[in-house]
């Protein structure tokens, strides 16, 4: 991509802009992330508009060598960078351009490994933690933690059926020799060893779960349904699957002379993403994928961001990094897995197919899968309107029922505004729909607000 392209696009995990030369440290950082994490170019003579301001021409070899010094003294393991300047529209950028390093981590030299190595995260530098340095040194050596050996667990404490009955499923044999070929379990000097691996796999780890919830409405305020499933990652995705079935709309189309109901949302898109997140989320990390259904939106949470410092772009294209090497491994063996790569366009496809709108974002340590359930405006009309038949109601109410299917709780403050009354006139309003039977009050005392009874939920076609 030309620069120009690039500087258009704003700052982000490869590309950082900057007016001015930035001060000492604040440059090793930036160099120290982006070796860290996945490479970049610090792009000085570019104001926080993106306009191309420039720099001094009569200083560019005087920069040269400072940031060349800089870069010397404060970084460890060596770091060398290209340092150029570049010519746009008439005017000299100079450009810093990293490359990731092969002798991770790097960090400042004066702080010390735990307390100077720095990684790109969106578009800022952030401390890494002592999880994040580890990863960095298993990185260097081209060496996952699931492939690790366990030490804490015993051979015998564990069941191997559970991966036995797994390759039965597909009609596939599965021994313990081929386990050591899978490196499940190594052999270290005349004993077998588990690998975290195989642990994680059997749900042997704390943080092997996966939490779903559906909420009422958009926000997380009111949850309707919740379930954490614990086991093996196996009976996890099924579960949470039929999770996302059980609350999740079925719309029916007529194909030929049958009637075919298929999942608001593609079943295998959501299968996809469910598999993604479990292969690639982060297990040194102490918290759990999380499934959550809203109104509006399905969500899919996956603790740690994109392995090795990866781009949305790239991902999106379809470049796979394995953070993972032992479980996307035994996923593909079992066919969980068609193609490395494939799994985010698979879901992209599905989605545009279906006109559903699919995002995917890096947040912190944290990516999210985001698919947004369709026509959501219709099945609130068709419910308002299921009850108007049963129930009498008025425009005031059929208002106030609209505010509480997108929201999920209202108090008399939200009535007042919502349609032009006063405190008095509002409360007796909430007060007449709750009589009803339309709204039901949550709380007696200050504090309680009202939602909306069983019979004005959006139901399933």
């Amino acid at each position: 991509m030309d620069i120009l392209e690039e500087i258009k696009k704003g700052e982000n995990k490869r590309l950082e802009l900057k007016e001015k030369l930035p001060s000492n440290e604040k440059l090793a950082k930036t160099i120290i992330a982006f070796s860290n994490t996945r490479g970049g170019k610090l792009v000085i003579g570019v104001n926080d508009n993106r306009e191309i301001v420039g720099v001094d021409e009569d200083k560019i070899f005087e920069y040269e060598e400072k940031i060349s010094s800089i870069i010397n003294d404060l970084c460890y393991p060596t770091i060398l960078p290209e340092i150029y300047a570049q010519n746009i529209n008439g005017k000299v950028v100079l450009v810093v351009e990293v490359f990731r390093g092969s002798l991770l981590p790097y960090y400042l030299k004066n702080k010390g490994k735990l307390e100077g190595t720095y990684i790109r995260v969106g578009s800022t530098n952030r401390l890494a933690d002592e999880v994040m340095i580890a990863e960095l040194q298993r990185q260097r050596f081209n060496k996952s933690f699931d492939e690790e050996e366990n030490f804490d667990f015993e051979l015998e404490n564990v069941n191997l059926d559970i991966i036995y009955n797994e390759f039965a499923k597909i009609g596939k044999v599965c021994d313990y020799e081929k386990l050591k070929n899978l490196k499940l379990i190594k052999r270290i000097n005349g004993k077998d060893l588990l690998t975290n691996a195989l642990l994680i796999t059997l749900g042997k780890f704390d943080n092997i779960s996966i939490k779903c919830a559906r909420f009422k409405g958009i926000t997380k305020e009111i949850f309707i349904d919740k379930k954490e499933f614990n086991d093996d990652l196996f009976s996890n995705l099924q579960n949470s699957i039929k999770f996302l079935q059980n609350h999740l709309d079925l719309n029916a189309e007529v194909k030929g002379l049958q009637l075919k109901e298929e999942l608001e949302i593609p079943l295998l898109a959501l299968r996809e993403a469910l598999i993604n997140a479990i292969i690639h989320r982060d297990y040194l990390r102490n918290s759990d994928i999380k499934v959550a259904i809203y109104d509006d939106i399905v969500e899919i949470v996956s603790p740690g961001g994109f392995p090795n410092g990866l781009t949305i772009d790239e991902v999106m294209s379809g470049r796979s990094e394995i953070r993972n090497k032992v479980l996307a491994n035994l996923f593909r063996e079992l066919k969980y897995v068609e193609t490395w790569g494939s799994g985010i366009a698979k879901i992209k496809n599905l989605c545009e197919e279906k006109n559903i709108k699919f995002e995917i974002n890096e947040s912190g340590n944290f990516v999210r899968i985001v698919f947004h359930r369709p026509k959501i405006s219709e099945k609130v009309s068709n419910s308002i309107e299921k009850v108007s038949n049963s129930i009498e109601l008025n425009d005031k109410e059929k208002k106030i029922i609209k505010f509480l299917q997108k929201n999920g709780k209202i108090v008399s403050e939200n009535v007042e505004e919502l349609l032009n009354v006063k405190e008095a006139m509002a409360r007796r309003i909430l007060s007449n729909m709750a009589k009803k039977g339309i709204l039901e009050k949550i709380g007696k005392t200050k504090g309680s607000y009202y939602i909306l009874s069983e019979k004005l939920k959006v139901k399933k076609n």
